[in-house]
C-alpha cells in the first residue's frame, strides 16, 4: 500500500471531435498515449474523467475503439481504479451501457442520476477517500427524487438538493467529479467557443455547493483553471479544439492526497502530435521561410492575410507551407465597414435597383461610393444590357 494516492484528474476528451472539418482522432490517439506513460512515470492510481468523454451522443466506431484501448490499458494492463461521469456531450444511455460489469475490473462510471450519487470508496494507509460521482444533469432530470416544495428551478439549486440529500462525514477524505458551468460569485471561468453553455447564466451553480469536498474535479470548460478555490478545478481538455483556445496552456492535473487536509496539487504541461496557431500578416510574410522555418509546419493554423489587393489562390499557397490550414481570414482596410454580406434582409434587396446593389457591392470592395463618373458609365451599362434583353 502506497504512502501517498495520486490522482491524475481528467476532463472534456472529446473523442471523436472535428474542428473545421479535420478529424482529431489521430491526434487524440498520440495524447491518450502520452498520459499514459505520464501516469506510468508517475505512479498514478486512480484516473478521474469528469464527462465529454466523447463529442457527441452517437459517437463513431473508431472513436469508441479509441477510448476501449485507452481504459482497458489504464484497467487491464496498468490496474487503475477509472471513475468516469457523462457530460452534456455524451449520450447517458451509451456510456453506462455495461457499467456494473466493468466496476469489478475497477472501472467505474456513473452517467444517470437516480436519486442518489454514486460513490467508490478507496483505501490507503491513511483511511478512506470517497469518491463521488455526479454527472451532468439538469434540474428537470432530478425535479422527480424531490417533494414539491423543494426548489429545483434552477441548476444551482438542483446541485445544492442533490449534495445536500448525501450523507456525507467530513471527518473524511472525499472527492466529487461534476460537469456543470460552476461559477464563483460573479466570477466566472475564462471561456472559449468551444463550450456549449446556455445564455443569461441559466446554468450558473455557484462553486460553495460543493463546500463538503477536499477536491472538486470539474469538466465543461475547456481552459484548465481554479475555480473559486485552489482544490476546486476545472482540468480543461488534453488538446485544443478551437482557435479561440491557442493561447492555453494545456496541462494534467495530479493529485498527491496524503492525510485529510493535506493535498497537493500539480501541472504537468501536455505537448500535442501538432499544435493549433494563428499567423497574421501579409502573405508573402506568411510563406518565407525564414518566418516559418523554425516552426512546426504541420500544425492546424488559422491564417489571416493582411494584404490590401486580392491575392491569387491564397490558400493553395498557405497550403503549400502549412499542409493542415483549417482556416483563412482577409483583414485589410476594405474589409472594416463589412465583414459580411447580409442577405437577411431580402425584401428591402428587392426594392433597390441596379445601381444601388452595385454601388454596395463596391462599397462592400472598397470601402467606398462610386464617383459620378463611374455612376453615369453604370448607368450606361445597365441602360444598355436592359435594351439587347427586350
Amino acid at each position: 500500500m502506497r504512502l501517498i494516492m495520486k490522482i491524475l484528474h481528467l476532463s472534456d476528451l472529446h473523442i471523436g471531435k472535428i474542428v473545421h472539418e479535420q478529424s482529431m482522432l489521430e491526434d487524440q490517439k498520440y495524447m491518450l498515449n502520452e498520459i499514459i506513460e505520464k501516469i506510468k512515470e508517475e505512479n498514478i492510481e486512480v484516473v478521474l474523467i469528469s464527462g465529454d468523454v466523447y463529442d457527441r451522443s452517437v459517437p463513431p466506431s473508431e472513436a469508441v475503439t479509441v477510448l476501449n484501448q485507452f481504459l482497458k490499458t489504464l484497467v487491464k494492463d496498468i490496474k487503475l481504479k477509472v471513475c468516469i461521469i457523462a457530460g452534456n456531450h455524451d449520450s447517458k444511455e451509451r456510456l453506462n451501457f455495461g457499467s456494473e460489469i466493468f466496476a469489478d475490473d475497477g472501472l467505474y462510471i456513473s452517467s444517470i442520476y437516480n436519486g442518489s450519487i454514486d460513490k467508490v470508496e478507496l483505501q490507503d494507509e491513511y483511511g478512506k477517500l470517497n469518491i463521488y460521482m455526479l454527472p451532468y444533469i439538469k434540474p428537470v432530470e432530478v425535479k422527480q427524487y424531490f417533494d414539491d416544495d423543494c426548489d429545483i428551478s434552477s441548476y444551482h439549486n438542483a446541485v445544492k438538493a442533490v449534495i445536500n440529500k448525501e450523507n456525507i462525514n467530513e471527518d473524511e477524505r472525499n472527492i466529487i467529479l461534476s460537469h456543470q458551468f460552476v461559477t464563483a460569485g460573479s466570477t466566472e471561468p475564462e471561456k472559449s467557443e468551444s463550450e456549449t453553455l446556455c445564455l443569461g447564466g441559466t446554468e450558473n451553480v455557484d462553486v460553495s455547493c460543493y463546500d463538503k469536498f477536499d477536491y472538486v474535479a470539474l469538466g465543461h470548460i475547456h481552459g484548465p483553471q481554479r475555480i473559486g478555490r485552489d482544490t476546486a478545478r476545472y482540468a480543461g481538455t488534453m488538446l485544443k479544439y478551437s482557435f479561440s483556445e491557442v493561447n492555453q496552456k494545456k496541462s494534467l492535473t495530479i493529485l498527491d492526497y496524503k492525510e485529510k487536509n493535506n493535498l497537493k496539487i500539480d501541472f504537468i504541461p501536455l505537448k500535442p502530435l501538432r499544435d493549433m496557431r494563428v499567423i497574421k500578416g501579409p502573405i508573402e510574410e506568411l510563406t518565407n521561410e525564414k518566418n516559418y522555418g523554425k516552426t512546426n509546419r504541420e500544425d492546424y493554423i488559422r491564417a489571416i492575410i493582411t494584404n490590401e489587393e486580392q491575392v491569387y489562390d491564397a490558400i493553395g499557397q498557405i497550403k503549400k507551407v502549412y499542409p493542415n490550414t483549417l482556416r483563412l481570414d482577409i483583414e485589410n482596410s476594405k474589409m472594416s465597414v463589412n465583414e459580411e454580406i447580409k442577405m437577411s434582409d431580402l425584401d428591402n434587396i428587392k426594392k433597390k435597383d441596379e445601381i444601388e446593389l452595385f454601388n454596395e457591392f463596391y462599397k462592400y470592395q472598397n470601402n467606398k461610393d462610386l464617383n459620378e463618373m463611374q455612376l453615369e458609365i453604370m448607368k450606361n451599362i445597365v441602360k444598355d444590357v436592359k435594351k439587347e434583353n427586350r
